[in-house]
């Protein structure tokens, strides 16, 4: 067993800190992650989503960790998430509701189709990924799309949306819903108010590449920025920081391909999506 260290602390977000120093005691101990679910007597699958990042999960689990690992901080580091965890919850709350009274949004996203564009299907296939079933699947994918019902209404945010063309290239499992999700973002690219863009990945690694960012206008004139990284998300209000990240934005925006460009780039991935024989 390894010998009682100090924390690392090379992660400074407390839920990716956690998941950080459980991958590095399982590794120091030699142990694989079917090996510490049979030492603590819990299911595998759950130590493999927390050192993923992706559960938290609870304190008997921790504990038992702690004893296996002989620590003593692991149950210290996950109240500290946890705490984190309710914070994240407060800020997301709060960007939601200045979402909701925006009047222009911009977004970049690296890898996926963002929240207010995703057809139902392609945004119930993400939830089911991270985890969601049943009451709670069907709440969170009608929250999502009931926040796009702004971009339909008598005074709707103008939106620019610029995805990485890995974003195309990462299709969901069922073709005929990935059809519909390019669809849908053909028709979305056609609205008065909203703008799509591709940047291709010819282009190469650019300063937002593995970074989500959602810019917010606000109606009294100032704007606030929404970050994620694979670590960590953050709500950015500060003037200067917001500045810098939209001086990034505007770079990577240089380097997308144009409004009608990009809306062929889509219409050719669309083209290359096999059909359902069923449907021909």
């Amino acid at each position: 067993m390894p010998s009682r260290r100090a924390v690392t602390g090379r992660s400074q977000e407390p839920r990716a800190r956690f998941a950080e120093e459980l991958r590095s005691l399982r590794r120091t101990s030699g142990l694989s992650l079917r090996e510490v679910g049979n030492a603590i007597r819990f299911d595998f699958s759950h130590v493999a989503r927390m050192e993923s990042g992706e559960s938290l999960a609870g304190p008997e689990l921790v504990q038992a960790l702690d004893s296996l690992y002989g620590t003593n901080y692991l149950l210290i580091l996950w109240e500290i998430a946890q705490k984190d965890a309710s914070q994240f919850r407060l800020r997301y709350r709060r960007y939601m509701e200045m979402e909701n009274e925006a009047t222009s949004i911009q977004i970049h996203s690296p890898g996926l189709i963002p929240g207010l564009l995703q057809s139902r299907e392609y945004a119930e296939q993400l939830l089911i990924t991270g985890g969601l079933t049943g009451p709670d699947l069907e709440r969170q994918v009608d929250a999502r799309l009931g926040r796009q019902e702004k971009l339909n209404g008598n005074r709707p945010p103008q939106l620019r949306a610029i995805l990485s063309e890995a974003v195309l290239r990462t299709p969901i499992t069922n073709e005929q819903h990935w059809r519909q999700q390019l669809r849908k973002l053909l028709a979305a690219a056609e609205q008065p108010n909203i703008i799509v863009q591709v940047v291709p990945l010819s282009t190469g690694p650019h300063v937002l590449s593995s970074t989500y960012v959602n810019f917010l206008r606000l109606p009294e004139g100032r704007t606030v920025a929404w970050i994620e990284t694979s670590h960590s998300s953050e709500l950015v209000e500060e003037t200067a920081t917001v500045e810098q990240l939209q001086l990034s934005y505007d770079r990577v925006r240089d380097r997308a391909l144009s409004p009608d460009a990009s809306r062929q780039l889509i219409h050719g991935f669309l083209e290359d999506v096999p059909c359902d024989p069923a449907s021909t």
